[in-house]
């Protein structure tokens, strides 16, 4: 097997939550010129088929199917939903609600748990039961954060609108101890679970002020790219990390060295 080979996809099927947000997006492409077929995933089944349709239109397989993390039923019935088996399963999906601890309600906790947490965990019980059920091992990444395993620098934010929510930090941390436990459970059966945990993503809108105390911050003088995410996305999910298991690979420019 050649280098080239070893990070290519084809003939697998790879899931990815949320799979029409900002890091959704990139994600589902590189998976897709990576040679899968992709199964984007969203609430909405409108949202979830306008992005699998783009990457038709460049030639590339995928498809939208609705899924609501916060809805037991519709993450039981997602397997039989799927032509094929899944062979990649990308937990990306995150909802967004409430602020700092003095900025969060129940409501809001409850709201970010049913999905964040609750939903986390039915879906992969869910598709790595499938892939144990198959037989062919598999791969599956939890897309988590910088915030997951380093406190909040809310200097970065001053004079903003942004801030970093309090369920934000919990739901990201939690990702951690999650995918070293599922690696030593689900790794006798040749499933492989890591999590990547990226650092602030350039996406245009963000305000000038604090795209310069971030970059000051981080010893690449820079905030990520979407190439900078997928490529190590690709090593994680591919036969080139094929021994690679149980580890949170930061993406982040250097910003949690210090």
């Amino acid at each position: 097997m050649t280098v080239f080979q070893a990070f290519s996809l084809t003939g697998r099927t790879a899931i990815v939550t949320g799979g029409t947000g900002l890091y959704g997006t990139p994600i589902a492409r590189t998976l897709a010129e990576a040679g899968a077929h992709v199964v984007i995933t969203s609430r909405s089944a409108a949202r979830a088929e306008a992005a699998a349709s783009v990457l038709r239109a460049a030639g590339l397989a995928a498809s939208g199917v609705a899924l609501d993390l916060s809805d037991p039923a519709s993450i039981a019935g997602l397997p039989a939903r799927l032509d094929s088996g899944v062979d990649i399963l990308v937990n990306n999906a995150v909802h967004r609600q409430g602020g700092d601890l003095f900025a969060t309600s129940a409501a809001d906790w409850d709201a970010t748990s049913a999905a964040n947490s609750r939903g986390l965990f039915l879906v992969t019980q869910t598709v790595a039961a499938a892939m144990i059920e198959r037989g062919t091992g598999g791969a599956i990444l939890n897309i988590g954060s910088i915030y997951g395993i380093t406190g909040p620098d809310f200097g970065l934010y001053a004079g903003t609108s942004m801030t970093m929510p309090l369920f934000y930090a919990y739901d990201k941390a939690g990702m951690v101890g999650l995918t070293r436990h599922l690696a030593v459970q689900l790794g006798p059966h040749g499933i492989r679970v890591n999590c990547l945990a990226p650092g602030g993503l350039a996406d245009g809108t963000q305000p000038a002020s604090f795209v310069e105390r971030y970059c000051a911050r981080t010893p690449l003088g820079r905030l990520a790219t979407e190439s900078d995410v997928t490529g190590a996305l690709l090593l994680l999910v591919s036969d080139a990390g094929a021994y690679i298991t149980g580890v949170t690979l930061p993406v982040d420019g250097g910003f949690t060295a210090h």
